[in-house]
């Protein structure tokens, strides 16, 4: 399927995700306030965690191995029967974990012992998350993007209301619920979705564990337990330090400014998930590759910085318009998050390509060693010029790394050129 194509039914499920996302956003910046955003940001990054650590992390290697084996349907069902074996054992024992420590997770992370409870309702789902998000990598390895979009779909009206009624009637409380449970929900409409395709069996996801299978996941896995460590963990001492030295309300302005990334973002950088990273895995030879990456960039960076110049100019309606007066002090951040949106959009075309072609070592050093200079930043220019010194900080710490992705890409496409000749 082409780019083009692609983009514009990923647009559709986009365009519901942002409504949903503006509209969701609204009511929270209503009911929970800039100290309740913070504490939402927390706990999302929490759920990232515990759900990698539940066998998501072997979602992008299961869209991967199904998409390389197109041609296999014996290899792709031991891959989705091996992932979904550790799936489960993993989600059980995360589940466990969240149940013996979920009172200090609360206490420690929400900065509140009167939330301990939303942790349980997390273990309890976590099985029904995992098992939603690897038929979705399933889907999205086998190309199937009018099921992928669907899903999408639902799963963004599902959270729209659910999160709406819980906030509305049960505040903070309500919302850090709601995060635990529509997941799960969306999984009985994904499954009811991928049931009617011919080439899906359930008999085909429950099996033993293929040796050969999880090696070949183990690779994803590593990368993807790096990321979903590391940057959610980032944010959360980010947030911390910014509690501490300038309070939660300003962890909450700065998390506000993120969501606003995050929903005008939503277009480009789902397009990457959903046809760059199945591409590449699809990619011989280096001629391809550079073709690829160019086609990439004519495509995405417009669109990125024309949204980033035009939601700098509409910043004090959009702050308006998604929150309340309240989240005012959130204006001086526009500037500096708004171009490091287009410095990081920019470095993640290339980086994309350490998980296409399976970079392992690079991509987890790279994870690892920019995480925690952003950390390092942050904390340095927070102490130096405020709020303001954590997207001066992601403008820098983006711009260093495209640099190095740059360095790596260039070299690796040397190494495929010098394969093929």
């Amino acid at each position: 399927m082409s780019l083009i194509k692609t983009s514009l039914l990923n647009g559709i499920a986009v365009a519901v995700r942002v409504a949903s996302s503006l509209v969701l956003n609204k009511i929270l910046a209503v009911y929970v306030g800039p100290a309740g955003y913070a504490v939402i940001g927390q706990f999302q990054n929490v759920v990232s965690i515990i759900v990698s650590l539940a066998g998501g992390v072997v979602s992008m290697g299961v869209t991967k191995a199904t998409a390389q084996h197109y041609d296999d349907e014996a290899r792709q069902h031991a891959v989705w029967q091996t992932a979904f074996r550790f799936s489960l054992f993993a989600s059980l024992a995360a589940g466990v974990l969240l149940l013996l420590f979920g009172n200090k997770l609360s206490e420690w992370l929400l900065h509140r012992s009167d939330m301990s409870s939303v942790f349980i309702w997390l273990a309890l789902t976590l099985p029904a998350m995992a098992a939603n998000n690897l038929l979705l990598a399933i889907v999205n390895g086998k190309k199937e993007l009018t099921i992928y979009v669907s899903a999408n779909i639902t799963g963004s009206l599902i959270s729209l209301i659910v999160s709406g009624l819980l906030a509305y009637n049960f505040g903070l409380y309500g919302v850090l619920l709601a995060f635990t449970i529509n997941p799960a929900l969306v999984l009985g409409a994904t499954a009811i979705m991928v049931s009617r395709k011919q080439w899906f069996n359930a008999k085909n996801l429950w099996g033993q564990i293929n040796q050969p299978a999880l090696r070949e996941l183990s690779g994803y896995g590593l990368m993807g337990l790096t990321s979903a460590l590391v940057v959610p963990a980032s944010f959360i001492l980010i947030r911390d330090h910014l509690s501490s030295q300038l309070g939660l309300a300003s962890a909450g302005y700065w998390q506000a400014s993120w969501k606003i990334s995050e929903i005008y973002l939503m277009l480009v950088t789902s397009t990457l998930s959903v046809y760059y990273l199945p591409r590449l895995a699809e990619i011989r030879t280096a001629p391809e590759l550079k073709a690829e990456i160019l086609k990439v960039y004519r495509f995405a960076m417009p669109i990125v910085i024309t949204s980033a110049a035009m939601i700098y100019v509409l910043r004090d309606f959009i702050i308006h318009l998604l929150f309340t007066a309240d989240f005012l002090p959130m204006r001086e951040l526009f500037a500096w998050q708004l171009l490091g949106d287009v410095i990081k959009i920019g470095s993640w075309i290339l980086a994309y390509i350490l998980l296409g072609r399976a970079m392992i070592s690079v991509f987890i050093a790279t994870e690892i060693g920019f995480s925690l200079q952003f950390v390092l930043l942050s904390e340095w220019l927070v102490n130096q010029f405020g709020l303001i010194g954590v997207p001066m900080a992601y403008v820098i710490n983006y711009s260093i790394y495209w640099v190095v992705i740059a360095y790596l890409v260039r070299r690796e496409m040397q190494k495929l050129k010098a394969t093929n000749e």
